[in-house]
């Protein structure tokens, strides 16, 4: 599997559609693959929503959203991939509104909807995964659908007043040079100063603080990126605020630093939050792929909301997911890690656990060296990972083996800057990392680490870290979900009841643990035969 594709809730039941080849491990045959659940948690397998038979989709049911119409009528829009790499977008209609499964799906007699014609000028082999569709104030509907011109990525946007006749706008809802094809586009109101989702269709009016996201899966780096901004509803255009502007993209955020890409949101109705899922790729090679049987993993699925500051998203695993804690966690507090301490964590199936834990760093990080910037530029995270000239690494080590040949470290490092501006308030940079340098002794996989910078003051705030690890794959959050970074591992040491959690400080001096808990996490019921 990969790309997540229409999301929803509908008459209680959770639905989760993906990009799927039923006929191989690889990518492929793509249809859409169909799961229910009522708790996001625990998943059952329903038939093939939809499977590339028709003209304009004989190549490919490709990604898209889900959206409720008047009457909470859910719809699904689609890329086809027709002849010559065509790309249409395309309508399924479920067949038996009664069925909370909606386990049939027809497609409209009209498809395509959209089509590339001479006359609207849009790229044929460029134009795909049209959005969760919202109402603007006019009564027309909206989606966006992404493309590109040259080296400029677009978001076009199209309306609709019966979402069968669609009529592309002028210009774009926003657009950008030099960031190549936008994939899987998404857009969502999101509160200030709540964590509380938003409906996609609320309207924007003085009764309602809202920003909006944009976010872009950009192919040329898999990569999802983020701007939040200002809609306006008469023009029909997104503002990113300042920060957010930078066409390069060196100043916009990322959903996850690691691996994660194509992501989709939805608004639960019942929880009233927004809900993020995200394609988390392989790491092994194809053939290893082919062996095992299987590829493409989806995410835990992540409640999102505005940070207080407005300035960034943060992200959570969804709280059902404490539904597989075990009753009996491990938990310290109030521990001094001396410089070298590798701890380890006893009691804890260590290939499948939940570990929260918060460092106080202020003592730490007042020892630090200044260290000034290479032409007044921030190096990359990744490269500050390993810089001798920061305080740290102290973190985790995840699936690691009784020797450490294989390990994975998710750590954080602390580095003070000199003052060019002639400000006297000390400034500290805090890079994240997650580094799958050791991660396996298989030398074929993919060992690359990622990093990110996290916005805390370690002076006055912990640092915070959540990880969730489940045998090939670890999900690490920093500052209560400021950062987020995925990794794929695949160790051949330490697996099962073979591998090992550790607590360590490699400092140069006492660092504080604040609070460790950590749980053993049971098996979700995935592919279960029963309802």
């Amino acid at each position: 599997m990969n790309d997540p594709n229409g999301p929803m809730r509908y008459k209680g039941v959770y639905h989760m559609f993906y990009q799927h080849n039923p006929k191989g491990a690889t990518w492929g045959n793509i249809a859409w693959g169909h799961s229910v659940s009522h708790d996001l948690v625990n998943w059952v397998p329903l038939p093939l929503a939809l499977s590339p038979t028709k003209s304009y989709d004989i190549n490919g049911c490709w990604s898209g959203s889900a959206t409720l119409l008047h009457g909470h009528k859910p719809v699904l829009l689609y890329t086809g991939l027709g002849p010559n790499q065509n790309q249409t977008q395309n309508l399924a209609l479920p067949l038996n509104l009664s069925d909370p499964f909606l386990k049939h799906w027809v497609r409209s007699q009209l498809n395509p909807l959209i089509a590339p014609t001479s006359g609207n000028h849009i790229n044929a082999t460029s134009f795909r995964d049209p959005t969760t569709a919202w109402l603007g104030h006019d009564g027309l509907w909206r989606i966006l659908v992404g493309s590109q011109r040259k080296d400029r990525g677009l978001a076009l946007l199209f309306k609709s007043k019966d979402f069968v006749q669609w009529v592309k706008a002028k210009h774009p809802l926003y657009s950008a040079k030099h960031t190549g094809m936008w994939e899987c586009p998404d857009f969502f109101p999101v509160f200030i100063n709540s964590t509380s989702g938003v409906e996609t269709s609320t309207p924007h009016d003085n009764h309602f603080r809202l920003k909006h996201v944009l976010k872009l899966s950009l192919i040329d780096l898999s990569q999802d990126y983020y701007m939040i901004g200002t809609y306006n509803q008469t023009r029909d255009s997104f503002i990113p605020d300042m920060g957010f502007e930078d066409t390069e993209l060196s100043s916009i955020f990322r959903y996850d630093y690691g691996k994660f890409y194509a992501s989709k949101t939805f608004y639960d109705d019942e929880k009233k939050r927004r809900i993020l899922w995200g394609w988390v790729n392989e790491s092994s090679v194809r053939e290893e792929d082919v062996q095992k049987g299987w590829s493409g993993i989806q995410g835990i699925p992540r409640s999102v909301w505005l940070e207080e500051s407005g300035k960034q998203l943060v992200q959570w695993p969804i709280e059902e997911i404490e539904k597989l804690r075990s009753r009996k966690p491990l938990i310290w507090h109030s521990k001094v890690l001396q410089p070298g301490a590798l701890l380890h964590l006893p009691g804890i199936t260590a290939a499948q656990a939940d570990v929260e834990v918060s460092f106080e760093v202020k003592e730490l990080a007042k020892k630090a060296k200044e260290w000034k910037q290479s032409g007044g530029k921030m190096r990359e995270p990744q490269k500050m990972c390993g810089e001798k000239r920061g305080i740290g690494p102290f973190g985790l080590l995840v699936l690691a083996s009784k020797g450490l040949q294989e390990h994975t470290s998710v750590f954080f490092r602390i580095f003070k800057l000199n003052n060019d501006d002639n400000n006297n308030a000390t400034k500290f940079v805090v890079v994240m990392c997650s580094d799958q340098s050791r991660s396996s002794l298989n030398h074929k996989n993919d060992l690359s680490s990622y990093a990110a910078f996290l916005d805390v003051d370690p002076l006055h705030h912990k640092l915070s870290l959540r990880t969730l690890i489940d045998h090939s794959v670890v999900e690490s959050f920093g500052g209560k979900g400021q950062v987020c970074i995925t990794a794929r591992v695949y160790p051949t040491l330490a697996i099962n009841d073979e591998a090992q959690l550790f607590v360590f400080n490699n400092a140069s001096s006492n660092l504080k643990l604040t609070t460790l808990t950590a749980w053993s996490m049971k098996k979700a019921r995935v592919n279960s035969v029963k309802i």
